[in-house]
């Protein structure tokens, strides 16, 4: 089954994307689900879930973490009170690792080689611990950036996560994840992760090369 597992709408407060949008839009795809990412808040996801029950997609929910050292993907938590920083920029890479891991969720670096001024990860990809996989493939990179994020993840023999990344509705499902693990829920969703059942790649509508990469947004 395919999941993108890195979206974001217009609850993340950069974009317009409407959520019923997003949703109808992966449905079209034939995506199995959508992971929801807003930036700093897993609450600001609440309404998009709703909209999904509604449509009968399953939308799953994260974070996305802005640290000093770049973006991370988080999933498993339950509320903002992962964030005990009081702040919703730049918080310690390390400590969030280990305040997320320690509720019982994990850490994907999102876009790890995608250069974002001072806090980009880069090759500090290679020092970091706690981490569950490495995001290879995002729908907003560069295909070098994404080949960087590939190379880095086989040699630290973790799984790869794919996800587009998107801020509006053409972006959707650009790339996703393959669970080879049945997914129905967070926890299914983190089980699959932990065994790594999964692997990130360009969605089949949008491989490169392809003439549908192309298609009016």
């Amino acid at each position: 089954m395919w999941i993108d597992t890195h979206c974001h709408t217009k609850f993340s407060y950069d974009n317009w994307l409407e959520p019923l949008d997003l949703i109808r839009r992966a449905r079209r795809l034939g995506l199995d689900g959508v992971c929801i990412t807003e930036h700093h808040s897993y609450e600001a996801s609440e309404p998009v879930a709703h909209i999904g029950r509604e449509e009968g997609l399953l939308v799953l929910r994260g974070v996305e973490v802005s640290t000093d050292k770049g973006h991370l993907l988080a999933y498993g938590v339950e509320d903002d009170g992962w964030n005990i920083w009081g702040r919703d920029t730049y918080l310690p890479m390390v400590k969030v690792i280990e305040r997320i891991v320690g509720l019982g969720g994990i850490c994907v670096p999102a876009h790890p080689y995608r250069e974002i001024g001072v806090a980009s990860l880069l090759d500090e990809l290679f020092d970091l611990c706690g981490i569950a996989a490495v995001e290879t493939h995002n729908g907003n990179n560069s295909e070098g950036d994404n080949e960087l994020a590939r190379a880095a993840a086989a040699y630290l023999a973790l799984p790869t996560l794919g996800g587009s990344d998107c801020h509006k509705t053409g972006a959707v499902g650009r790339c996703a994840t393959e669970f080879l693990l049945p997914v129905a829920d967070m926890p299914t969703f983190l089980a699959a992760v932990r065994a790594g059942a999964c692997r990130g790649e360009y969605y089949p509508h949008f491989a490169p090369n392809s003439a549908a990469q192309f298609e009016p947004i």
